[in-house]
């Protein structure tokens, strides 16, 4: 799915209203984020009252992070690439289970400005996320930005997958 970049201003009004709703709901939430470097879980935290949803989050940037201590599976990785619908949905289901949360968030992608595969070019994140029944994840592709666009962008995204899911 192409995405259409997001403002900072968008992201902290999504933000306060995903912390809002979870709060109301008594739902907790974790991260493992490659791409974003923990910007989803940044743009939790800042909003007062936080702590009260999520739990933690994890910054897996290197393949032997996401397999050593997230505990992806190497097979995933050898057989998808850690950029993956398949990567992005146990990168989520680890951290739900590890920081034993009701719903986890995760994204792993190319945020440029370089790399990229003629299949999934520059600006291409996986998102993922895990729920109480299971996990899903999309793709999208944020065309023309720069990386801080892209990260932005994906944070949003991430954090509307989730408000959408609990809503």
């Amino acid at each position: 799915m192409k995405a259409s970049i997001v403002s900072n201003a968008r992201l902290r009004s999504l933000s306060a209203q995903t912390v809002k709703t979870l709060k109301e709901q008594n739902l907790t939430v974790a991260t493992a984020e490659s791409c974003t470097g923990g910007l989803i879980a940044k743009s939790i935290t800042d909003v007062a009252g936080s702590s009260a949803v999520l739990a933690g989050g994890m910054v897996t940037y290197t393949n032997r992070i996401k397999i050593d201590v997230l505990g992806v599976d190497a097979d995933i990785i050898d057989e998808h690439t850690e950029v993956s619908h398949a990567c992005a949905g146990a990168m989520a289901e680890r951290a739900r289970e590890m920081f034993g949360t009701d719903y986890a968030l995760s994204a792993t992608g190319y945020a440029g400005p370089g790399g990229g595969t003629e299949k999934d070019p520059t600006g291409t994140v996986y998102i993922g996320i895990a729920t109480p029944t299971g996990a899903r994840t999309e793709r999208i592709c944020v065309e023309n930005a720069t990386r801080a666009q892209v990260r932005n962008t994906v944070a949003h995204y991430a954090l509307k997958m989730l408000l959408d899911e609990v809503k």
